[in-house]
């Protein structure tokens, strides 16, 4: 017997979620004139009715009233309040129906559900994380990033929870460029997380806005809280800092005494103050460094003999 193979059936591919569009909605004021006269008409009829339970025309009454009241009672259920800085998402037996962004009071089709999101710009401020840099060093690092929703659909619809979709996504975001780049440049033209702060935060803020676009949400602004190496490692990188400093600083001293130490000699010759042999130059110059160069003050000494004594 030839065994055939197991033919594996393509699994259908989830749709992909709904865009925000505006829901169908009408000024709430008109729902209120014509909900709370049906009502008030309703509950007259209502009691007309019952009090003339034995009459011809009571049944009439009565189911009148009936109608009215629930035609009212719909009609007023259907009215919604959206505050400024809030959207209402419109629910029909599950599918998205639109968005309500209009502040005031509306009217909705009465039977769908309406859930209330903020559209307000939020703060999210991440957990102080240890993260090696690009040279393996340890660092602490934390950020805060201004988010808001753009799309309600997508941020209802297209993720479980939004708020913790931004703030997984945002720690994620400040761990990758911390790891991608040093906390300090020893190249040139290198990027460094202490040094191109600027540089930084805008990458981040893109890397941010790029992982939380599936959930319809938009980044204002992101920065950097707290980057500093970790403690383990603080005291001799703090040294090395130091020692670099003052390395930079001789660096300079050294370059500036010999400026002026060529341009001293470039100036006795041009002036012919004194004519100075191979010898003697060197004396002068190594006499000129030290004097520049030294960290502490020297004791001038006064040639009173020739030049050679």
């Amino acid at each position: 017997m030839v065994m055939q193979p197991a033919v594996r059936t393509a699994e259908p591919a989830a749709a992909p979620p709904p865009a925000e569009h505006e829901a169908w909605s009408i000024p709430g004021s008109l729902a209120v004139v014509l909900g709370l006269p049906a009502l008030i008409v309703g509950i007259g009829l209502l009691v007309s009715g019952l009090t003339k339970s034995k009459s011809p025309g009571s049944g009439a009454e009565v189911l009148w009233a009936t109608l009215l009241l629930v035609a009212g009672a719909l009609i007023l259920s259907g009215l919604v309040q959206v505050v400024a800085g809030e959207a209402r998402v419109v629910q029909l037996f599950g599918r998205y129906q639109g968005t309500v962004r209009t502040a005031g009071l509306v009217f909705v089709n009465p039977f769908t559900k309406r859930r209330k999101i903020s559209v307000r710009l939020r703060n999210h401020e991440t957990a102080m994380a240890k993260v090696n840099d690009a040279d393996g060093n340890p660092i602490e690092i934390a950020a805060v990033v201004v988010w808001r929703v753009q799309d309600t659909a997508k941020a209802l619809y297209a993720v479980d929870d939004f708020p913790h979709f931004v703030a997984f996504q945002t720690e994620t975001a400040v761990r990758h460029i911390a790891s991608s780049y040093p906390y300090t440049s020893h190249r040139e033209g290198e990027l460094s997380l202490r040094d191109n702060a600027e540089e930084i935060t805008q990458r981040l803020s893109a890397e941010i806005a790029d992982r939380v676009a599936p959930a319809g949400v938009d980044i204002a602004e992101s920065r950097l809280t707290r980057l500093s190496y970790a403690p383990e490692i603080a005291q001799a990188m703090l040294r090395q800092q130091q020692a670099s400093a003052v390395v930079g600083a001789r660096r300079q001293i050294v370059e500036g005494a010999v400026g002026m130490v060529e341009l001293a000699l470039a100036r006795l010759e041009e002036k012919g103050v004194v004519a100075l042999d191979e010898e003697r130059k060197a004396a002068m110059v190594s006499n000129l460094l030290v004097v520049l160069c030294s960290e502490q003050a020297t004791q001038q000494v006064v040639n009173t003999g020739t030049l050679y004594q």
